[in-house]
C-alpha cells in the first residue's frame, strides 16, 4: 500500500501534468522534451535531493516540496529556500538562488516568489505554468515592483479627492507595494469608498499596468451600483469615461470576457465558478485514468461538495475556500481588491 507521501507525491504528478509540466525522472532527464519539465527526486549539492526540481527552456528555475495530506505547509517554505541554493553546477539556472518555491501535499499548495520585494508564501489553487513563470522572470514584470516605483514617480491629481481619499489610495499603494496583500480600507458610510476604490483601479491598470482588476461584491445590487460608478467616473489625466478607455464586465454567467479589465462579481457568482472548474478538472483526471476506484472517489466528492453546508463547519469551510480565491484569480491575470 502507497505510503501518504507517495499518495501526494502522486498527486502533485497529476497536477503538474495538467498544468503544462513533463515530469521525469532523474535517470531519464530530457530537458528538450517539453518547455516545462519537472524532475522527481533531482539530486543536489552534498548528497541531497529535492522532491521535484523545475526547468522551463533548459533552465532550472524552482522547486517542489512534497509532503503527505494533512501537514502543516507553514515552516516548510525554509526548507525549500536551502534547495534554492544548492543546485548542482551541471544545471543551468535562470537565477541563483531559484526564484520560485512550492510546497505541496497534493491537496494544498503554496507558493513564494522570491522576485517579489518582500517575498512570502500563499496558498495557491495549482501550480503555475512554465510560460507564466518564465513571465515573471521579465523586467519590471512584477506588480509589487510597478507599484513602488508609481510611489516615487507619480502625483496624484487631487482635484476630485478628498483628502481622506488620497489618504486611503496612497496607504493601499504603499502595502500592496510592500507585498501586504490583505490590506483594508475602513472608511464610514458616504465617504466615497466605491469612489475611491474606482480611482485606485484606475491607477492600477494605467500608471502600475495590472492586467485585470476582479472586483468582489456581496450583494447583486452592489455589483450594479459599482457598474454604474465605473460608466461615470470620469479619468483625471484623460477627460474621458472609464468604459471609453476600458471594457468593464459585470459577470452575470460563467463566461468570462478575456477582453475586460475589470471584473465585477459577487462572491456567490465567483464561488460557483471555481467549484465548477474543479469538478471539471476531476471529471478530467477520472477519465485520463480510467481506474474504477477513480470514478467512485469522484462520486463522492462530487455528492459531498454539493451538499448543503450549515453550521459552524460549514462556514469554516468556505471561508476557506474563499481565503484562496486572490490567488487563483491572479493566476488567472486578476489583481483582487479587498
Amino acid at each position: 500500500m502507497p505510503s501518504p507521501e507517495e499518495l501526494a507525491r502522486e498527486n502533485i504528478d497529476k497536477l503538474l501534468t495538467a498544468c503544462g509540466w513533463e515530469v521525469q525522472d532523474r535517470k531519464s532527464i530530457n530537458l528538450a522534451a517539453a518547455q516545462g519539465v519537472a524532475i522527481r527526486e533531482a539530486l543536489l549539492k552534498d548528497r541531497d535531493e529535492v522532491d521535484y526540481l523545475l526547468f522551463v527552456d533548459g533552465k532550472a528555475l524552482g522547486t517542489v516540496e512534497a509532503k503527505p495530506e494533512g501537514h502543516t505547509l507553514i515552516g516548510v517554505e525554509e526548507q525549500s529556500g536551502k534547495y534554492a541554493t544548492s543546485l548542482l553546477d551541471i544545471y543551468p539556472k535562470w537565477r541563483d538562488p531559484l526564484p520560485f518555491a512550492y510546497e505541496s501535499t497534493g491537496v494544498e499548495t503554496q507558493f513564494t516568489n522570491r522576485l517579489d520585494p518582500s517575498p512570502k508564501s500563499r496558498n495557491v489553487f495549482a501550480f503555475h505554468r512554465p510560460e507564466t513563470l518564465l513571465e515573471y522572470l521579465e523586467p519590471n514584470a512584477n506588480l509589487n515592483t510597478r507599484l513602488t516605483n508609481l510611489l516615487t514617480s507619480d502625483q496624484m491629481p487631487k482635484s476630485n479627492l478628498w483628502s481622506a481619499q488620497i489618504e486611503a489610495i496612497r496607504n493601499l499603494e504603499k502595502s500592496l507595494a510592500a507585498n501586504k496583500r490583505r490590506a483594508l480600507i475602513q472608511m464610514a458610510t458616504g465617504s466615497g469608498k466605491t469612489y475611491t476604490a474606482v480611482n485606485f483601479v484606475y491607477r492600477l491598470i494605467k500608471l502600475a499596468g495590472a492586467r485585470r482588476v476582479l472586483f468582489l461584491v456581496d450583494r447583486g445590487n452592489l455589483g450594479d451600483q459599482t457598474l454604474k460608478e465605473f460608466q461615470q467616473f470620469v479619468t483625471p489625466d484623460d477627460g474621458r469615461k472609464f468604459t471609453e478607455l476600458y471594457n468593464v464586465q459585470h459577470l452575470q454567467s460563467a463566461q468570462l470576457d478575456r477582453v475586460s479589465r475589470v471584473c465585477i462579481s459577487t462572491i456567490q457568482r465567483l464561488y460557483s465558478m471555481l467549484r465548477g472548474f474543479f469538478f471539471w478538472l476531476k471529471m478530467f483526471t477520472a477519465m485520463r485514468d480510467q481506474h474504477a476506484e477513480t470514478g467512485v472517489a469522484l462520486c463522492a466528492w462530487h455528492k459531498e461538495l454539493y451538499r448543503v453546508e450549515d453550521g459552524v463547519s460549514g462556514r469554516l469551510q468556505r471561508e476557506r475556500q474563499l481565503k484562496s480565491l486572490v490567488s487563483e484569480s491572479e493566476r488567472a491575470g486578476f489583481l483582487c481588491y479587498p
